[in-house]
């Protein structure tokens, strides 16, 4: 498509303003931390993320006029630009390493920092350099076509808090800056005042336990098995409402099929059953709920959320395609810097070529990566694929529509069908083939990422290089800081139980390879300063498979199970623990177990892959239902309700007198930029980090945590007793009530 002659930018191509500064930069690069850590959270509590862009935006826009009144100058919409787009690349990187690297521990590896930290590196920067060459293709030639909405509703951000300045620059009045000024202070106080409620309801509900995290209700007999529960946290609360009652319904309706049929028709079935069914080791008798979904219906949801994203990428292989062919007959004209317009400048495409030729042959040579040349060639082949069809399918539909998990699901499906057909099967492959998943994923999500950023900056303005650099500073910072999260997540959850609760009988082999020396790390470490070798067990005979520790007089003292994906919920001491279900890495290492050695139950898988079949079927899109099938239903529900509140103001504020008329795409985009979306960003932001915060330092307060969790269990009737169940939905019907009634607007004129 040819390019968009008559397009101007709000900021013109003539002005210098300020742009990429040192305040920008860090401002945008710490913003990308913090963001990413809560997307890393959310991605392994229910395998989603949302856009980080516009709370970034308007977070900088505040402290920037903070730094006004403290003395400071004024920051430019260029400045703000540059920070949003440095801030974007922690959610992307999050994402990829969150749907793809707690696949390692699954797989019975250690989570090892430097290779979670390579993959994050690698990933995120092969993504960005690859998407560079395109930009003009993209952006600037299909700018009529490709409207890249997350994009689009940030640059409208950006330009109604734009400082006199930049507005003079723009050639706008001014008559207006005070109003616009107020606006921008207003949509601040409201996210900056989400982001105090989530962090102080987690604290008082988790650290003082003021109130159950986790309301569960079990049906009795005749419904026996059947269950519905629901994790009142702000976070899940805030990503149901700025994904819509659509989305956030059809995976609650998976987590009702799981919970209210599947696992009460297998109850019924095997009642009377007097020997295990495989996969599961005891009688379904026997089973709770939870253990039924462990042992049979989690390989259903992961059948169906396979079958789900395969099929969300089929449906989109015309628009890769496209996407493809634009890229490869772009790519030559959308690096070349012209100098004579400073808002069609890139990163020359040599230094493109070159930091790209460095990333592949770092990927080839790191020894925690098991990388081969095999492996090296598919990355390339796969990620220039993928980052293509992400950025075209980001322009189309959004980020979070986008199926970047499926792309991920075949590159792994592709990597391991090769590697079994040359042979190569066995532990170091697995690693091999999740490296090559993992980098092809966070450079395809990374790169639609980079495509929001540079439609931002090419609507307002921006100069492309500067940004591209902004991006790679953001990205990489981001990538450095969310391995040692992700470890210190999985740590502060882990489960040291005594071998002898799940093992009494067994013993090492005499030809078993230990490692180590280790100790615990986490909170049990406070009670055990030993040193013990690690035993990882690949069977199930005379106890589970899996990660022990063997002390130095040979007997096996510990079994490890991890906090991601872990199936105990108990310490020692009977404190609780809250697991991480990270859906989508069990998904992937079901993928390359099941196709390397053949060791998965493909009847329970299959049933999963008909039931997304049947929704397709049925005209309705399967994949979203299908992670509703795979996570629990307590986690499902309050993405639910966080949808109903955003249908229940969508409803009311779509009547008044400036909404009328529009058509359904308008209503939703207005939707999108409402109060309600950034006090929802703020719970999202405020509970994510305050459950980080609190995983982290539970290590440390250990005996504060007994002292309160005691005090709760004996005396506090919102936390142990009868009604509390009931009586914890209270605080959270509060910030519900809350989030309904910042999202209704006033009529035109008065709105936020």
């Amino acid at each position: 498509m040819p390019n968009d002659s008559a397009f101007r930018p709000y900021i013109p191509d003539n002005t210098r303003l300020p742009e990429l500064t040192w305040r920008a930069l860090i401002m945008g690069t710490v913003l990308g931390m913090v963001f990413g850590a809560s997307s890393l959270y959310l991605v392994l509590k229910v395998g989603l993320t949302v856009s980080a862009s516009i709370p970034v935006a308007v977070i900088a826009i505040t402290l920037f006029g903070l730094a006004k009144k403290a003395g400071g100058a004024d920051a430019s919409i260029l400045e703000n630009s540059i920070t949003q787009t440095a801030g974007s690349a922690g959610e992307s990187i999050a994402f990829g390493l969150g749907v793809t690297m707690p696949a390692i521990m699954i797989l019975g590896f250690d989570l090892d920092i430097a290779r979670v930290m390579l993959v994050g590196v690698l990933g995120g920067l092969l993504g960005i350099l690859m998407m560079i060459p395109m930009r003009r293709t993209m952006i600037v030639d299909q700018h009529r076509t490709l409207k890249y909405p997350e994009g689009t509703a940030c640059a409208e951000v950006l330009k109604a808090a734009a400082t006199e300045p930049s507005r003079a620059e723009a050639g706008e009045s001014l008559l207006d800056n005070a109003e616009a000024a107020r606006q921008a202070k207003t949509r601040a106080m409201i996210i900056f005042s989400g982001f105090g409620i989530g962090l102080v309801y987690k604290v008082l509900n988790i650290s003082l336990k003021l109130w159950k995290d986790t309301v569960d209700f079990v049906f009795s007999a005749p419904y026996k098995g059947g269950s519905i529960g629901a994790e009142i946290s702000p976070e899940l609360l805030g990503v149901g409402y700025i994904i819509g009652p659509r989305i956030s319904l059809v995976m609650a309706g998976g987590g009702v099929l799981s919970y209210l049929l599947l696992i009460p028709m297998i109850k019924f079935f095997g009642d009377a059953l007097t020997v295990p069914v495989a996969p599961g080791t005891m009688l379904i008798r026997d089973m709770a709920p939870d253990d039924v979904r462990s042992a049979y219906v989690l390989y259903i949801g992961a059948g169906a959320v396979a079958a789900g994203g395969l099929i969300s990428l089929m449906r989109s292989l015309p628009t890769i395609w496209r996407g493809l062919t634009d890229g490869l007959s772009g790519m030559g004209k959308g690096s070349a810097a012209i100098e004579g317009k400073r808002t069609d400048r890139d990163i020359p495409f040599k230094w493109v070529a070159i930091g790209s030729l460095a990333l592949i042959s770092a990927i080839t040579l790191a020894t925690p990566l098991h990388m081969n040349v095999l492996g090296a060639v598919l990355i390339v082949v796969f990620g220039f694929l993928f980052s293509t069809a992400s950025s075209q399918l980001t322009g189309e539909v959004g980020s979070s529509s986008s199926p970047t998990s499926g792309m991920a699901v075949a590159t792994l499906l592709f990597t391991c069908l090769i590697f079994l057909a040359i042979g190569w099967t066995g532990g170091q492959y697995y690693v091999t083939a999740l490296s090559v998943g993992a980098i092809v994923c966070i450079a395809s999500s990374n790169a639609g990422t980079t495509s929001q950023d540079l439609k931002t900056g090419y609507l307002v303005g921006s100069t492309p290089r500067l940004q591209q650099y902004a991006i790679l500073a953001g990205s990489l910072a981001s990538a450095l800081l969310l391995g040692p999260i992700l470890l210190k997540l999985n740590d502060a959850s882990t489960i040291y139980v005594p071998a002898a609760q799940v093992a009494p009988d067994l013993r090492v082999p005499a030809n078993a390879q230990l490692d180590g020396p280790v100790q615990l790390q986490g909170p049990q470490a406070a009670s055990d300063h030993g040193s013990y070798r690690v035993w990882q067990k690949q069977d199930t005979a005379g106890g589970p498979a899996g990660k022990y520790l063997v002390a130095a007089d040979g007997h096996i003292a510990y079994l490890v199970d991890p906090g991601i994906n872990g199936h105990y919920s108990k310490r020692p001491d009977g404190s609780e623990v809250k697991k991480y279900d990270a859906p989508k890495a069990v998904l992937m290492s079901y993928i390359i177990k099941g196709i390397l050695d053949q060791q998965l139950p493909w009847t329970l898988v299959l049933f999963g892959v008909m039931i997304a079949l049947i929704l397709e079927m049925s005209g309705i899109g399967s994949l979203a239902f299908a992670v509703g099938v795979y996570l629990p239903l307590a986690s499902t529900l309050p993405v639910a309700l966080g949808g109903m509140v955003r249908w229940l103001a969508d409803r009311r504020n779509n009547q008044l007198p400036q909404y009328r008329g529009l058509d359904e795409e308008q209503l939703q985009a207005a939707g999108d930029r409402s109060a309600g979306v950034l006090l929802a960003s703020g719970y999202i932001a405020g509970g994510a980090l305050a459950g980080i915060v609190i995983a982290i330092t539970a290590g440390v307060m250990t005996d504060f945590d007994t002292m309160v969790t005691q005090w709760a269990e004996q005396a506090n009737p919102l936390f142990a007793g009868a009604a509390s169940d009931g009586l914890s939905l209270l605080p959270y019907a509060v910030i519900m009530a809350l989030l309904l009634w910042v999202a209704r607007e006033q009529p035109a004129n008065k709105s936020v």
